[in-house]
């Protein structure tokens, strides 16, 4: 005779319900269903909690992965105080992250970003959390199979890809800002201007979507007028330019482009059961006084959110709640917990820009990067 007595567990409710069903035998020929509640983890709440166990790797190091125009460790920063904080979801532990037991996780399989320079930033932070640091002999460079190679002309390929001989599993990063195909209007003139098809997805995705096992895509930032002009990119919809004057309108270009990824990536999901596809949250800036280049700074270098709990109902980041939405395409929600740490960015030290320019968009690694790949590993 088969019965079913449900057991609850009176936990906390910023957790969603998922019920599992196991039969216990209480004799040869009875048998009890008991439903067991499970909670399921909300890592969008929780607080930064001083742990000095932190970094997972350093800034000195990692020079396989690592950019030095982001490891703050080499320049003139003098308070590390922001590398020593971990984040602590709300009423549930986070796995922690291994670099052994990520590698023995993903054996065989294929991890890839695809997005713009943050998504780069999260690429170097899980490369360098997954050796901690450290060379490895066992690493090797496989961009030429996914035609990440140096164009001729260039100072730096698409992207990059590592594979991890020791499990088989392969890392790799894809620029693509806009999330959408560029196509080069004149192949012969280098001077060219590029259709950007807000309504097909990178070409890299159609291409190598099937050897990819997890997917995380993000995009943000580069949508504005100086970029599209700077990059000489002119938007297209159905194969020609766009004449649609609402789509032309920044922030609806930019939605409609990531609707039409995301849906068309769900269109896929049937077809690719073992993928496992996360769009990220847009990373935060904190430009204070003005922007990047009118003299926006952010000069706090100590931690202020040592304590304070971040408990939203809900993304930050409406634009990716809606693109994700009744779709199989997961959100990698980082938006509020990474607007509380405004001073992980380079700031003032960045090598890179002109004189009196703060980077107030990207962050020093390590850093608040490797909290958004401590998420992923415990979701996959």
């Amino acid at each position: 005779m088969l019965t079913q007595r449900k057991v609850l567990h009176n936990e906390d409710e910023d957790h969603l319900d998922k019920t599992l069903s196991i039969d216990t035998a209480k004799s040869s020929s009875d048998f009890e269903t008991i439903q067991i509640q499970k909670k399921v983890c909300n890592y969008a709440k929780g607080k930064w909690v001083v742990d000095d166990r932190r970094p997972l790797y350093s800034g000195f190091g990692c020079k396989q992965s690592l950019a030095p125009m982001w490891a703050c460790s080499l320049m003139q920063r003098q308070d590390f105080a922001f590398e020593k904080l971990r984040w602590q979801p709300k009423g549930c532990e986070m796995e922690e992250f291994e670099g052994p037991k990520f590698l023995k996780r993903m054996q065989d399989k294929t991890l890839a970003f695809v997005g713009d320079s943050l998504g780069r930033q999260q690429f170097q932070s899980l490369m360098c959390m997954i050796t901690a640091g450290k060379d490895r002999s066992d690493v090797l460079d496989v961009g030429n199979e996914y035609g990440l190679v140096l164009p001729p002309g260039s100072t730096s390929p698409n992207g990059w890809a590592y594979r991890f001989l020791s499990t088989n599993i392969t890392v790799l990063y894809y620029w693509s800002s806009g999330l959408c195909e560029l196509e080069p209007l004149d192949v012969k003139d280098p001077q060219t201007e590029y259709a950007m098809h807000l309504d097909r997805p990178p070409s890299f995705l159609r291409q190598f979507l099937h050897k990819i096992d997890v997917l995380v895509l993000n995009r943000g930032h580069h949508w504005n007028r100086g970029k599209l002009r700077a990059n000489r990119w002119v938007m297209y919809v159905g194969g020609a330019p766009n004449t649609n004057k609402k789509i032309a309108n920044m922030g609806r270009a930019k939605n409609f482009t990531i609707h039409n990824t995301v849906k068309w990536l769900d269109s896929q999901v049937p077809k690719h059961p073992h993928l496992n596809a996360f769009y990220r949250s847009i990373s935060p800036r904190h430009f204070v006084n003005g922007d990047w280049n009118t003299g926006g700074s952010c000069n706090n270098t100590k931690p202020m959110s040592i304590g304070k709990e971040v408990l939203q109902e809900g993304s930050s980041d409406h634009a990716a709640v809606s693109a994700v939405r009744w779709t199989g395409v997961k959100l990698l929600d980082i938006t509020a917990l990474s607007q509380v740490r405004d001073e992980g960015h380079i700031s003032r030290i960045c090598i890179t820009s002109s004189p009196g320019v703060q980077d107030c968009l990207h962050w020093c690694l390590p850093g608040v990067p490797d909290t958004w790949n401590e998420i992923l590993f415990a979701q996959i």
